[in-house]
């Protein structure tokens, strides 16, 4: 062959050598980074190289923290060269001593996770962020065989993962199976038989959907899904810990009721529970929405601190907005980084501070709270008293504020002796800083104090007002922990001698202080009574109160005054709210006493007692609510240092994770700021947590099993296409509409589909993950009981209103401390849905405790449903079920003659469907059974019944209530 010819040869079997190695590596697969290299940090690496530990100074939470230089001075990772990349040398080690991860911290990685990392960083060690953090993006619809089979969109996410499978869909649920399930899914009730009996005959086209549109316009469908909100919420009737005491606070659940039943948009329902007291023009339904998180428990046991618990609740608050709203454990980033998702210690803290500026404080009486007006019709008029009022103070402020603090007008006085009857000692000492004289209590003031302390009033010959000034201890350190607040129940004022005889009284009639709208008024000093001018229960900053008398005193020369100045509340751990380090001063101006006197000042006045008098005659319940503190005395956040509130670091400001969408940018951070950026399309957690809450109510698990944690120690999603659909849905097309978003599933194939199974589907799809057939979940607790109670013909359908006490076994509510008892309803509140009964954080109601009603200590985003013998020994023998097993059967009696065809009539009602006849043959076994031990003692039996069929019948009609027919939908 000619020299040229071999040579084009050669050529072009090294270009086809070449080309052959391109296509190589173009069949070689992309490591995904979110599915094949995340969990394999996440289970074999974080715990020692994450955020709670980065031994080595390596960290695998961070891309660019992954790629430095470790401690070592070596690289763990170097995109495109797994070679020198110490990662691969470590984890492939073949010596147990130096391989990693150690022996004691897990087993070592598999040959294909090794390779899969050596793969990952030769192709150039792209990091991704966690899916949950990414916005939606709508997903192409997946291409199916079955085109006949999806009714809505999101059918054919679910076929296509069934087709991949090798599944095929169930067929669709027998009309009066559907009926039920969509009944108790939208009503928490079962269907009537008149509804049984009209969808049965109902042949347009659109029944589903007229069945679906009746369901989600009754009343009864918020009290359905208050039930699975009030868990989020962690709502109770009282304010837990040992004391538990009564907490009136059910007019929340009623307002959730009415804006579930009235369709809130899902972006407003969020705003206004978390910050709609911050809304302009706020109404009382906006604000009464926050105590959403006023439902934070309150320790008011003797020795506790009252700062330790508001803070408690402060953090409660972060824990619970991120768990309801974005399905994060964000709260592991108390104590330092989040272990597996990319949030910094000092995040946590910057978002704490949002919630850290609320006036509550763990204090007794719950305040601040809001008068809800027992009628819903005065709402509106209330509301516009409450703007009047409010605008009332804010005039009076600015017209006694330029003269309060003109330092010009005041003059120091000097005390000359001070005393206290409680324990402790009142010393008298000048401030280094300024030379001003003050008096201090040394050691523990206790409570019940009063203070006695006399002033030199030399070169002063008239007194026209009073100042008294409130210092923390230490100023700067105030500022990260408070010192112990105060109230000043009672000040008096005389003018005496040297020789301590009374000259005169100083006749107070004015009082006033350093902000506009007060906790505690400080006209109340000047009374008879506990509350008073104060910073209750603790003291941060510098306060001050001014205290004006009738007319101008006169001071006589050589006269003192003497104050007599009484502290009668305690906090929580009943240490005394005194005065600890006090300024005192005196007014000669001319401007004091006209000033009180002036017409428009006082015409303010007593707009504002008017006002107020007309507010109070408005019959209402006071029930705790999110207020703001004035901004001049907001709380500063600080870091805690390992989560240690005793332990302050750097101060930060409100913020949120970086990894997320940014705050908008105008307006002020505050609480409504992070409400807006919560309920934002932005936001790209909110709408998927929700579609993933409603998912797993209706097929009894999420789209994400783990719904309390999308991150990365949670599961990741079964149809990740399907949840982003949905929740790009539920924020457009549907307009947060959260009966929208429940119409489209419950009228979908998948949700219409049976839920019986083959074995072979069962083999492949055992919990039912794949949607390959309908749900089949046990009834909710309150479901448990609202369903008896409907079958029973005795549920009432009365809404809203105190909470009430049906039957529960003797002795189970013994209350400490308070004497409350569990008295048992009579009427109708008798028979009110399980959303109305009392909620008692440390004494739950038996039966809804023993079907997994949580305590509500705290969030509950999931119930974890169990199966244990008490549940059946609860709804066999309390007497509540008794009573509506009795209901039952009398409904039973009344339907027909015979005992077969009772029973019959009876599974009818609760199933819409005619019992097999083995399983009718087993009850009519059961009612004679009943009649014959009946015969053998009908004395025993009569607490039952006093008739041997009715006695019989309501032993079927009990049985029948606990069967997993009914327990079941």
């Amino acid at each position: 062959m000619p020299r040229f010819l071999v040579l084009i040869a050669l050529g072009a079997a090294a270009l086809g050598t070449v080309r052959h190695a391109a296509a190589a590596d173009a069949l070689v697969e992309r490591v995904d980074f979110n599915d094949q290299i995340r969990p394999i940090f996440a289970k074999h690496c974080v715990s020692c190289h994450g955020g709670v530990k980065q031994a080595s100074g390596l960290s695998f939470i961070y891309r660019d923290q992954a790629l430095a230089e470790a401690d070592s001075g070596l690289a763990a990772i170097v995109p495109g060269k797994p070679d020198e990349s110490y990662l691969i040398e470590r984890v492939a080690d073949a010596d147990p001593d130096t391989r990693m991860p150690p022996g004691d911290h897990g087993p070592p990685l598999d040959a294909e996770q090794i390779e899969l990392l050596r793969r990952w960083i030769e192709q150039g060690a792209e990091w991704e962020q966690h899916w949950s953090f990414t916005p939606p993006v709508e997903p192409p619809l997946p291409a199916v065989n079955r085109t006949h089979w999806p009714r809505d969109l999101l059918d054919q996410f679910v076929l296509a993962k069934l087709e991949a499978a090798g599944l095929a869909p169930a067929p669709d649920a027998a009309r009066s199976e559907w009926l039920r399930r969509v009944s108790l899914d939208l009503t928490g009730l079962p269907p009537s038989p008149e509804d049984y009996r009209s969808f049965e005959l109902d042949n347009r086209p659109d029944a589903y959907e007229q069945v679906v549109d009746r369901l989600l316009a009754s009343p009864a469908y918020g009290e359905r899904w208050a039930s699975m909100w009030l868990d989020l919420a962690r709502y109770a009737d009282t304010s837990g810990f040992e004391k538990d005491p009564n907490r009136n606070i059910w007019p929340f659940r009623d307002w959730l009721i009415r804006a579930l039943n009235d369709d809130m948009p899902f972006d407003e329902f969020t705003i206004r529970q978390l910050a709609g007291d911050l809304l302009p023009d706020a109404t009382i339904a906006d604000r009464l929405a926050t105590a959403f998180h006023r439902n934070t428990q309150m320790n008011t046991e003797g020795g506790t601190d009252d700062e330790e618990y508001r803070l408690a609740a402060v953090l409660d608050r972060v824990s619970t907005t991120w768990q309801v709203w974005q399905a994060s454990t964000f709260r592991c980033t108390q104590c330092h980084d989040h272990p597996y998702d990319p949030f910094r210690h000092e995040e946590y803290y910057s978002f704490v501070a949002f919630f850290n500026t609320s006036r509550d404080a763990d204090l007794n009486d719950d305040s601040p709270t809001l008068a809800i007006p027992d009628d819903l019709q005065q709402w509106e008029k209330a509301a516009g008293l409450d703007r009047e009022i409010a605008a009332l103070q804010q005039q009076l402020y600015a017209l006694q504020s330029p003269l309060a603090e003109d330092a010009a007008r005041w003059q120091p006085l000097t005390p000359l002796t001070a005393t206290t009857t409680g324990s402790g000692t009142m010393i008298i000492a000048a401030d280094p800083a300024d030379g001003v004289a003050e008096v201090r209590g040394e050691g523990t003031v206790s409570a019940w104090s009063l203070f006695k302390i006399e002033f030199d009033l030399t070169g002063i010959e008239r007194l026209t007002a009073l100042r008294i000034d409130a210092l923390p201890k230490d100023a700067a350190a105030a500022l990260k922990i408070p010192d112990e607040g105060f109230v000043l129940s009672k000040l008096d004022g005389e003018l005496v001698a040297a020789d301590g005889a009374v000259l005169s009284k100083v006749p107070l009639a004015v009082a006033f202080c350093d902000e506009a709208a007060p906790l505690n008024d400080p006209q109340a000093s000047l009374r008879k009574d506990a509350d008073g001018w104060g910073a209750f229960s603790r003291l941060s900053s510098r306060r001050y109160a001014v205290f004006i008398p009738k007319q101008a005193v006169e001071v006589p020369p050589g006269a003192r005054l003497r104050l007599a100045v009484r502290f009668d509340l305690t906090d929580s751990g009943g240490g005394g709210l005194v005065i600890n380090r006090g300024r005192y001063s005196i007014s000669s101006s001319d401007d004091w006493i006209p000033f009180a006197n002036d017409s428009r000042y006082s015409e303010l006045r007593r707009e504002l007692a008017a006002k107020r008098k007309e507010r109070t005659a408005i019959a209402s319940l006071a029930v705790p609510v999110m207020a703001e503190q004035p901004a001049r005395f907001a709380r500063r956040t600080q870091v805690f240092g390992r989560g240690n509130w005793l332990d302050r670091e750097a101060e930060v400001t409100a913020g949120v994770p970086a990894v997320l969408p940014p705050l908008a940018s105008d307006g002020p951070v505050d609480r409504l700021a992070m409400a807006r950026w919560i309920a934002s399309p932005q936001n790209p957690l909110t709408a998927r947590v929700m579609v993933n809450r409603i998912w797993q109510e209706l097929f009894g698990i999420g789209i994400v099993e783990t719904a309390e944690d999308f991150g990365t120690s949670g599961e990741r999603p079964s149809h990740p296409e399907l949840l982003d659909h949905l929740a790009l849905r539920f924020q457009g097309e549907q307009a947060w509409s959260v009966k929208q978003l429940l119409r489209s599933i419950v009228l979908s194939s998948a949700y219409r589909q049976s839920s019986g199974a083959s074995s072979d589907k069962l083999a492949v799809d055992p919990r039912n993950r794949l949607v390959s057939r309908g749900p089949r979940t046990r009834l909710s607790a309150e479901m448990v009981r609202d369903q008896a109670l409907a079958l029973s013909g005795r549920l009432s359908t009365k809404m809203y209103g105190k909470p009430v006490m049906p039957p529960q076994p003797d002795g189970v509510w013994r209350s400490v401390y308070n004497g409350e008892v569990w008295t048992n309803a009579e009427g109708e509140d008798r028979y009110r849905r399980a959303v109305y009964i009392y909620w008692k954080r440390t004494s739950g109601y038996p039966s809804m405790a023993t079907f997994d009603a949580p305590s509500r200590d705290i969030c509950t985003v999931r119930r974890i449903a169990t199966n244990t013998p008490l549940q059946a020994l609860a709804t066999l023998n309390d007497e509540a079920y008794i009573e509506l097993a009795q209901g039952f059967a009398e409904r039973m009696a009344a339907a027909a003659s015979e005992p077969a065809a009772q029973i019959a009539v009876g599974y009818r009602l609760a199933t819409g469907q005619a019992p097999h006849a083995a399983k009718l043959q087993r009850l009519q076994q059961l009612y004679d059974e009943a009649a014959l031990a009946y015969d053998a003692d009908p004395q025993a039996a009569h607490s039952l019944a006093t008739d041997r069929s009715q006695y019989a019948l309501t032993i079927v009609a009990n049985a029948m209530l606990n069967l997993d027919d009914l327990l079941t939908k």
